[in-house]
């Protein structure tokens, strides 16, 4: 059988056009997304030079993200998601305006470097409430245009889809602001999420499951009952959570690109690149030989993979900006560096797996008439652990030093694994072939 053939036939969710635009879409805003969040990061730090700064970025945005979360589900699951989706990118496109402006050099001279911070701070708001709306539209869209049957596969391309925009937009984003500056780089932002705007286009709208409406605190009670009452769903929404939250070592990567390994931005790029990474490389993986057996005890195994990366990277900054070991272009690679971007690179590789676990359990074991509910309480949960992860991140690095912050947040990640996998038993047990409707005790 060529090649082709048989990569068409283990991934039959790529036969699905509408499925593909989807794709596209995903990767587009993804890429866009992550590539304005390592340039704002960047210029925050220019700005301010201060550590607590970058830990401020992070709740900034988990403030809405949660807070919006309680409500957007339930409109998700009353609107149509091709729609509120389009408003969404809308929004996103206004706000890299807004963005570009702040960067441009005639605007900060009749601005103080304090009220360019806030007004920073204030798009980061706004961003984040975006956020809580784009991610539940887009993850009930997704379970509409495939069949059922193939939900594994097609989590298993959504989440490549998501982690390969997750490379290419910090790279990019450390090309562009070494080559333009800080508004050259915001102004394509700009233009790739205009791409995400034309394959959403490519979508038509789809059927409203939900039609018959309820008081709006019942309908966020519901959702919020039934992420709590299905176990398996808790587990890996709880375990994801506390890992990432104490395993925020991305959050200081400005301070190890211009203060720990003096790479500038050109390393800082390919350091925040690094975890997307080793994630395309698994989820590439992934496609040929999918998880079929212990999904739950891999998924454990690899968190604890990913806290045991985090405490390396942590100390390659012991090496600090050490005598390059050779040079690529002018940019001069240490041995700090090396294994900075290994441990991140495998960080994102242990991460990758529990993507797709979580994804494929949420798409499972979640009801037609409640995907954008349930979705929102897990956008609550990545929120609370990226976001306050930043900010827990950022205020540990201040107090005790940002080596010590860093190691410390990946020891505490073990403790988490070990704590689940005593406390959730039904997570090693999990089937994820088995039928969805029998929901483990």
């Amino acid at each position: 059988m060529p090649l082709a053939t048989s990569f068409l036939t283990k991934n039959k969710a790529l036969q699905y056009p509408l499925f593909r635009n989807y794709l596209l879409l995903r990767f587009a805003i993804i890429m866009a997304l992550n590539m304005q969040a390592a340039i704002v990061s960047y210029y925050v730090y220019k700005l301010t030079h201060d550590k607590l700064a970058l830990g401020m970025i992070g709740l900034w945005e988990v403030i809405p993200a949660i807070g919006f979360s309680l409500f957007s589900g339930h409109f998700v699951d009353l609107k149509e998601k091709r729609t509120l989706l389009m408003q969404c990118t809308i929004g996103y496109l206004l706000l890299s305006a807004f963005f570009v402006l702040l960067a441009w050099p005639r605007l900060q001279g009749g601005i103080s470097s304090q009220g360019i911070l806030w007004l920073i701070y204030g798009g980061i708001f706004i961003g984040g409430a975006l956020r809580a709306f784009l991610s539940p539209a887009s993850f009930a869209l997704m379970g509409m245009l495939v069949p059922r049957d193939l939900y594994p596969n097609a989590t298993t391309w959504s989440s490549t889809s998501w982690q390969i925009g997750a490379v290419v937009g910090p790279l990019l984003g450390g090309f562009m602001i070494a080559i333009g500056g800080f508004e050259v780089s915001l102004v394509s932002v700009f233009a790739i999420e205009l791409v995400s705007f034309v394959a959403l286009l490519r979508i038509p709208k789809q059927q409203i499951l939900k039609k018959e409406k309820e008081p709006i605190m019942k309908s966020l009670g519901e959702g919020i009952k039934f992420v709590f009452s299905t176990q398996i769903i808790l587990a890996a929404l709880s375990l994801d959570m506390f890992a990432v939250l104490f395993g925020g070592a991305v959050a200081l990567l400005p301070v190890y690109a211009d203060d720990v390994l003096k790479v500038g931005e050109v390393g800082y790029g390919w350091m925040r690149a690094a975890p997307a990474i080793g994630s395309v490389i698994t989820l590439f993986a992934l496609s040929f030989v999918p998880l079929k057996k212990a999904p739950g005890i891999k998924l454990l195994v690899c968190i604890a993979g990913f806290g045991i990366t985090t405490i390396f990277f942590g100390y390659c900054g012991v090496l600090g900006g050490s005598v390059p070991l050779f040079s690529i272009a002018g940019f001069g690679v240490s041995g700090g560096f090396i294994i900075a971007f290994t441990m991140l690179l495998a960080g994102g590789l242990f991460d990758a797996v529990s993507v797709v676990i979580r994804g494929t359990i949420l798409q499972l074991y979640t009801p037609d008439s409640m995907r954008g509910r349930v979705a929102a309480v897990n956008t609550m949960f990545i929120s609370s652990s990226n976001e306050l992860g930043a900010m827990e991140s950022g205020i540990t690095a201040r107090w005790i030093g940002t080596v010590p912050a860093v190691v410390l947040g990946g020891c505490l990640t073990l403790v988490v694994v070990g704590v689940t996998w005593f406390a959730a038993p039904m997570l090693r047990r999990l089937n994820m072939h088995a039928d969805a409707d029998e929901k483990p005790a």
